[in-house]
């Protein structure tokens, strides 16, 4: 595994990864997806992490929208699933979001309305590495291939005002998950 790049920050302070994306993909990302102006999507400054959005802003991933087929402004789904689980987007890993899409996708295209309860069917919410991904539950399949991963995703971040999610998410601190 090759070593991540760093850049110098102040003392006593861990370094901090270099942004493994360019601003251009950030523009290709607000024209592509028809981002509003007023959504204010920000390019990150060099040294800037996830984890210190600009106030009255959250993090997003560009992975969320290239692979995971996320969408602005975020489904009632969406919003259910983020506060039933109670975790922050920016807390949810790409994998996750690849599953949530993926289930509301499924459920739609059969004429259903995706709910909390029918996703628990299929997934169950695990931590791993800070993130929230959600795990296969037993043996019951609905994403047949699922992506084997997605490199580097934690560092192609951006910032977009936090209205656009029509709940109050929380950032989820307890690595606890009680089992279901």
């Amino acid at each position: 595994m090759a070593e991540e790049e760093v850049i110098p920050v102040e003392e006593g302070v861990g370094p901090v990864p270099v942004l493994k994306w360019d601003q251009g993909l950030l523009e290709q990302i607000v024209w592509g997806f028809i981002f509003q102006a007023e959504w204010d999507a920000r390019y990150p400054q060099q040294g800037q992490t996830a984890a210190n959005a600009p106030p009255c802003y959250i993090t997003l991933f560009a992975d969320f929208f290239i692979d995971g087929n996320f969408r602005l402004p975020a489904t009632h789904f969406m919003a259910t699933i983020l506060h039933f689980c109670g975790f922050h987007i920016s807390q949810l890993s790409s994998m996750g979001m690849v599953r949530i899409r993926h289930f509301e996708f499924v459920c739609r295209s059969q004429g259903l309305e995706p709910s909390v309860d029918k996703f628990r069917v299929f997934y169950q919410l695990i931590r791993n590495m800070g993130f929230y991904p959600f795990a296969q539950r037993g043996a019951k399949k609905i994403l047949i291939n699922p992506p084997k991963s997605f490199h580097d995703w934690k560092m192609k971040f951006f910032f977009i005002r936090e209205e656009l999610m029509s709940i109050a998410m929380l950032f989820r601190e307890s690595d606890r998950i009680e089992k279901e």
